[in-house]
């Protein structure tokens, strides 16, 4: 939802945001989850690399820097042309193809292929694991351990470099015992992060749209922000985690931004050019209206002969100028954005017409499918914004291109801390589709509260939308065989970085990013198992006092840290009681009698919203069976989407054996006391871990508790208002 944000945390009765740059990057960034110590396993090691191309010499470029600093070696040898620079210290030339290394070697990492490998590689370790003989793909590895020999092998130079990443989570694990050989390969195809970062300061939405985190590090006050070596250094986090794509403007595209598809055109260039050695594609945002306010024709009708060629000639200057270019990112008819719904065109139309001008470079065109209309009149209960994708979009499957990528929120609504997951993503089985995430914590403490989301994305990555035992919605996207044609497809989301020190504003906010990348690389992932890699990453043994503590803390902040904030604020999937000025912090019925269609319909009766076919707006229809029958039903529905679904009495009983309105009391007293508890625990880490990251995460973590607290007197003051039900247990409500 597009909202001023300016002053945001202020205009909620929260606190000012002081990470917010004014004069460009913090010069001296976070390390976040690449400190130097996590490289000490294999900087002690002999390596070998072994191949040619770009990110190759990334590869080898990141070995020799971790040898450097820890006292190994490293050898290259060449398997073609490289345009690796000069040997730097604690390296040696590259060796012509099939001449051997100095001496033994304890990892080689490879490019397998025309060329022979290397005679380091022991005999047998590049046979395929048992029953994968599969190609490993642009960016796929295989990693093996034979006769003291740590081995990773890949047929393309990204894979090379995912393996690289790939043994620095390991750590000393890589190089102990034997490893059966096992193949690598990323589940989805695009992992993308889209920054709502404007060129140009907005006068309501600043330098980066629900931006948590300070400035940009693209764009600082109408042109580039200028710090390279951040840009390499954001490139380098993103590729250890398997993003491979990002988008670096804002959705809402304004004047400024518009130009970067022309005349700006070469600051996107310089921002490919410094991602492109991490293996991530730069795509762009664009305004559907760009032939008239760029090209100065009288439409933008996608069926005007005139439009498509403009769109043909500026998309063969964008690939002249960057060949590597991803696509266009699209949002269309929604927000007061421009669309094809102008001339009489729908979505198809105008998705397609971008999707023919790229085809021919090998781009795609996301197409969002947030689009609903912002103008609603609160008194009428029959229109239901949850409905909106749904209506717009479902008519469509089938006649999209296939290098549409039409990009789903997870929710029908807004990123809300709880949501059914969208029926779009059941109902277009003939449609390419992306689950759009949100790491940016627009809705969930933006930032300054603790809030791991893993747990929630592998929710709606797990769900199956047809029911058990069909495919989840993680098999949807990887391409899993269903009864419809194959379409794998993409996992995104908004992206939660700015020019703050810590990147992210809250230093456990990284893990956000990091989660965001791991399972979008694999979304069968456990999230405790991803919190446990970041939490070995980030605060590496030896750089802490007591290791123990450290992981027993951070699962205790952050396990359930979601659901925590989902106890004090909305009840039951009802969502929307945020303050409408910036969504932090408490606005019970701050959107009750607004335009934007969020309403929680909450009287003396009860609360929530009918959205059955029998009764309501119908919305409970658009799933598929069993779905749809169990949303249906009060008594089946379950109780953390009750509210979502039903509007019901607050004396209904859930399946917890509480009321509504007990469970409402009950779970807002619980919130806070577990952010009191998140917080005493936290406070045991100081002296453990390093000063500045401990000051700013108890900082966030006491605007967290006085947060909770408010939240939890306005909800239940106002339910005990509004019902006049007292909490069973005595305790003091308003």
């Amino acid at each position: 939802m597009s909202l001023p944000v300016t002053a945001q945390h202020a205009a909620a009765g929260g606190p000012a945001d002081e990470t917010a740059s004014t004069t460009g990057a913090d010069p001296t960034p976070h390390a976040a989850w690449l400190p130097p110590e996590v490289f000490r396993p294999l900087g002690t090691r002999r390596v070998l690399v072994h191949g040619a191309g770009l990110l190759v010499d990334t590869v080898f470029a990141e070995v020799v820097r971790a040898c450097a600093g820890h006292g190994g070696r490293v050898d290259r040898s060449a398997a073609g042309p490289s345009s690796a620079a000069a040997p730097e210290h604690g390296a040696a030339p590259p060796r012509p193809e099939g001449e051997p290394a100095a001496g033994p070697v304890d990892l080689v990492l490879a490019l397998r292929g025309p060329h022979p490998l290397p005679p380091a590689v022991p005999p047998g370790a590049a046979a395929a694991p048992a029953g994968d003989d599969g190609p490993l793909g642009d960016e796929g590895f295989l990693s093996t351990r034979v006769d003291g020999v740590t081995v990773v092998l890949a047929d393309a130079p990204a894979g090379l470099l995912y393996g690289l990443f790939h043994l620095v989570r390991l750590g000393e694990a890589a190089f102990t015992g034997d490893r059966p050989a096992r193949a690598h390969r990323p589940a989805l195809r695009r992992r993308m992060l889209d920054h709502w970062d404007n060129v140009a300061v907005h006068p309501d939405m600043g330098q980066v749209e629900r931006g948590y985190a300070g400035g940009s590090i693209f764009w600082h006050d109408g042109g580039p922000n200028g710090d390279r070596d951040r840009l390499r250094a954001y490139g380098r986090l993103l590729a250890a985690t398997g993003v491979n794509a990002i988008s670096v403007n804002n959705v809402n595209v304004h004047a400024t931004e518009a130009r970067l598809l022309t005349d700006r055109l070469d600051d996107v260039a310089d921002l490919a050019d410094l991602l492109r050695p991490y293996g991530i594609r730069v795509h762009l945002s664009v305004t559907f209206a760009a032939p008239v306010v760029l090209g100065g024709l009288p439409t933008a009708d996608p069926l005007d002969d005139r439009v498509r060629d403009w769109w043909d000639e500026t998309t063969r200057r964008v690939y002249a100028r960057i060949p590597d270019f991803g696509g266009y990112l699209v949002k269309a008819d929604s927000e007061g954005q421009p669309g094809p719904a102008t001339y009489g065109r729908d979505h198809a139309d105008g998705a397609n017409l971008l999707a023919g001008a790229l085809a021919r470079h090998g781009g795609v065109v996301h197409w969002r499918a947030f689009v609903y209309d912002h103008r609603r009149d609160w008194r009428d209960r029959s229109i239901d914004r949850a409905r909106a994708a749904y209506d717009h979009f479902a008519p469509l499957d089938g006649r999209f291109a296939d290098n549409v990528v039409l990009q789903v929120k997870y929710g029908p609504v807004d990123f809300q801390p709880r949501e059914p997951v969208s029926p779009v993503i059941a109902a277009m089985p003939a449609t390419r589709l992306a689950v759009e995430l949100q790491v940016t914590q627009e809705y969930t403490g933006q930032q300054w509260h603790a809030c791991y989301l893993a747990p929630l994305w592998s929710e709606v990555l797990d769900f199956r939308p047809w029911g058990p035992p069909e495919r989840t919605v993680a098999d949807v996207l990887a391409g899993v065989p269903g009864p419809e044609p194959r379409r794998d497809g993409d996992l995104v989301a908004v992206a939660n970085v700015g020019d703050d020190r810590f990147w992210c504003g809250h230093p456990l906010a990284q893990a956000n990013l990091y989660a965001f990348g791991r399972l979008a690389w694999d979304p069968y992932l456990d999230p405790a198992a991803v919190l446990d890699e970041w939490i070995d990453l980030t605060f590496p043994a030896p750089t802490v006092g007591d290791p123990a503590l450290v992981r027993e803390t951070l699962h205790a902040v952050l396990d359930d840290s979601w659901r925590t904030y989902e106890r004090y604020t909305a009840p039951l999937g009802v969502g929307f009681m945020v303050d409408p000025d910036g969504h932090y912090g408490p606005g019970v019925d701050g959107y009750e009698y607004s335009r934007w269609g969020t309403y929680h319909y909450a009287d003396r009766d009860g609360v929530g919203v009918d959205r059955t076919r029998a009764t309501g707006t119908g919305f409970t229809g658009q799933y598929p069976p069993p779905w749809s029958q169990v949303y249906e039903s009060p008594e089946r529905c379950p109780d953390e989407l009750l509210l979502f679904f039903h509007h019901v009495p607050y004396g209904h009983v859930l399946h917890s054996g509480v009321t509504v309105i007990q469970h409402i009391y009950d779970t807002h007293f619980a919130g806070v006391e577990q952010v009191g508890a998140m917080r005493d625990r936290w406070g045991r880490l100081a002296g453990v871990v390093d000063q500045g990251v401990h000051d700013r995460v108890a900082e966030r973590l006491d605007e967290q508790l006085r947060c909770a607290i408010e939240w939890r007197d306005q909800i239940n003051t106002y339910f005990f208002r509004k019902s006049g039900v007292p909490d069973a247990r005595g305790r003091r409500i308003y």
